[in-house]
């Protein structure tokens, strides 16, 4: 009989734990879903509004090799943008965000864009700075890698970016010129 009783006590005491180890595992995952709108748009924010109110202008395109020969303008969604930035001199000098597959950290200096997209590599967001010779080297950096889309567009002339993060929550900045 008492070892019936401790059977039980133990058994109940096990299912509590379980019961509390769910709970904790579920709290968890609703904690990382937000951790994106907690922790990352934010600094995402930070960064593209810089960009963005410092350009004098702005152009969008489908895609980084039509940015850099400044092909094919568009109104429409975009995941590429061209902005131009005038310097101190008065001269104009301009650089890209663009949503592209990620580059490689190990692959030469020199990237042909020219070449079909990857679909097997995960996308990032972008900043190039296009060099006076208008060769394109590597990104200066990586924005962000965790939105699983991202879209510039044009509403009411003012440009705005929309991010859809990893949980599919979708998040809209703007910017003006």
């Amino acid at each position: 009989m008492e070892l019936s009783l401790v059977i039980v006590i133990g058994i109940t005491i096990g299912s509590i734990v379980m019961a509390m180890l769910n709970q904790q595992i579920a709290f968890l995952r609703i904690f990382k879903a937000q951790s994106f709108l907690n922790e990352e748009a934010p600094v995402i924010s930070n960064h593209i509004s810089k960009l963005l109110l410092s350009a004098e202008r702005f152009r969008l395109h489908a895609n980084l090799s039509d940015a850099l020969s400044g092909a094919n303008p568009r109104l429409t969604d975009s995941p590429a943008v061209l902005l131009n930035f005038r310097q101190p001199d008065g001269t104009v000098r301009a650089g890209i965000l663009s949503f592209q597959n990620v580059v490689d950290k190990d692959e030469a200096t020199i990237f042909d864009y020219t070449q079909a997209v990857d679909d097997t590599k995960p996308m990032a967001l972008y900043y190039f700075v296009i060099p006076v010779s208008g060769t394109l080297s590597k990104p200066e950096w990586a924005v962000t890698d965790k939105p699983t889309d991202i879209d510039f567009f044009v509403e009411a002339g003012i440009i705005r970016v929309r991010l859809t993060g990893p949980a599919g929550e979708e998040i809209i900045f703007s910017g003006s010129m």
